[in-house]
């Protein structure tokens, strides 16, 4: 294949499962060297607000965790990087 040249979709979709697999992870273990401790309370204190928030507003314990658990995970760089991913190949699928 020259340097020009599109892989087949076949070769493309090979490439996009890896990317898939370790950008992600990637992304997250960089991300873990760049916050220190100061950063992580922050981030923990942002979602201990939002799970009390969820409970004020009537929700269950197990429902406030949920949410709180889908929020942590949306919050961090591989998960924002995933959500892209995982979007961009449900769009050409």
């Amino acid at each position: 294949m020259a340097y020009n040249e599109m892989p087949d979709a076949e070769k493309l979709k090979e490439i996009m499962a890896v990317m898939k697999d370790t950008i992600p992870e990637l992304l997250e273990k960089i991300t873990k060297v760049l916050y220190d401790a100061q950063e992580g309370e922050k981030f923990g204190t942002a979602v201990a607000k939002f799970y009390k928030a969820l409970i004020d507003a009537g929700m269950t314990s197990e429902q406030a965790f949920t949410l709180s658990k889908e929020y942590m995970n949306n919050a961090s760089l591989g998960g924002m990087l995933k959500g892209v991913v995982g979007g961009a190949k449900r769009d050409h699928e």
